[in-house]
C-alpha cells in the first residue's frame, strides 16, 4: 500500500517561489524568460489570495507601454538592433516584487544615497557614462539584475527602504553595433538610458544618454523601433 507524499506548507511553498523570483530577475534567460517569470509572480500571488492585484498591474502595464506589444515593445523600440535584453524586462517586474514585498535586494542603500541618485541621475545622463563611472558616482546598486560580466549588458537599480519613492533604473548596453560582430570592442557596457517612474507613460520615465540615442534602431516601416517620448538631456 503506497502512501501519500507529505506536501510542503503553504509558508514552505511561498517561501520557494520568493526565492525562485529572486532567482529569475537576476537571471531571468537562465531560468526561461519572461513567461517563466510571468508565471511565477501569478503563483505568488495565488499563494497570497489575491490574483486580481496580479491581472490589475499586468493591464497597468498594458496602458503604460502605450502599445498593443506591452512591456515588451517599449524596449523593443529602444534596444539596438530591436533586440529585448531579460534584464530590462526584469527591471519592470521587479518593480512588482518590490512593492509586495517579495524583493531581496543585493544591498540596503540609505534614504540619503537613494535621494542623492533619484535627483542627478536624469540630469547626469547629458553625457556618454559607462558602468564604472555609474558606480564610481552613484555607488554600489541596491539591485544588480544580469551578469556581472563586463562583456554583457546589465541593469543597475538604485533604492532606499521607502517604497513609495520609486527606482533609478541605469540600462546599460554591450552588444555589437548594428550588423557588428561578437564580442563586442568595448571594455564595459555603455549606458542607454536612466528610467525612474512607476506611473503615466513608460516612455516618459526614460532619459537617454548621447550614445543611447545614436544607438536607437530605426523605424522598421511598420512603426517599429525608434522612440516616440522627447525625453532628452540633448534634446
Amino acid at each position: 500500500m503506497t502512501t501519500s507524499p507529505s506536501l510542503a506548507s503553504a509558508d514552505d511553498i511561498h517561501a520557494h517561489l520568493v526565492e525562485q523570483v529572486n532567482s529569475m530577475l537576476r537571471a531571468l534567460d537562465t531560468y526561461g524568460g519572461e513567461g517563466a517569470l510571468w508565471a511565477a509572480l501569478r503563483n505568488l500571488a495565488f499563494v497570497e489570495r489575491d490574483t486580481e492585484a496580479w491581472r490589475e498591474q499586468w493591464r497597468d502595464w498594458l496602458d503604460r507601454s502605450g502599445r498593443n506589444t506591452g512591456l515588451r515593445g517599449v524596449f523593443r523600440d529602444m534596444s539596438p538592433g530591436r533586440r529585448v535584453d531579460a534584464d530590462d524586462l526584469a527591471s519592470v517586474y521587479a518593480e512588482f516584487a518590490r512593492r509586495r514585498g517579495w524583493l531581496a535586494p543585493d544591498r540596503v542603500l540609505g534614504a540619503d544615497v537613494h535621494a542623492r541618485v533619484r535627483d542627478r541621475a536624469h540630469a547626469w545622463a547629458a553625457e556618454n557614462r559607462t558602468w564604472s563611472d555609474v558606480t564610481a558616482e552613484f555607488g554600489e546598486p541596491a539591485l544588480l539584475l544580469g551578469e556581472t560580466n563586463p562583456s554583457y549588458g546589465k541593469t543597475l537599480g538604485y533604492f532606499g527602504p521607502d517604497l513609495a519613492e520609486p527606482v533609478v533604473w541605469f540600462h546599460l548596453y554591450n552588444g555589437t553595433e548594428p550588423e557588428g560582430e561578437w564580442p563586442p570592442k568595448r571594455a564595459e557596457p555603455v549606458l542607454l538610458a536612466v528610467r525612474s517612474g512607476e506611473e503615466g507613460l513608460l516612455d516618459d520615465t526614460f532619459t537617454f544618454t548621447p550614445e543611447g540615442w545614436r544607438l536607437m534602431p530605426e523605424p522598421d516601416g511598420c512603426g517599429h523601433g525608434g522612440w516616440r517620448g522627447l525625453r532628452s538631456p540633448i534634446n
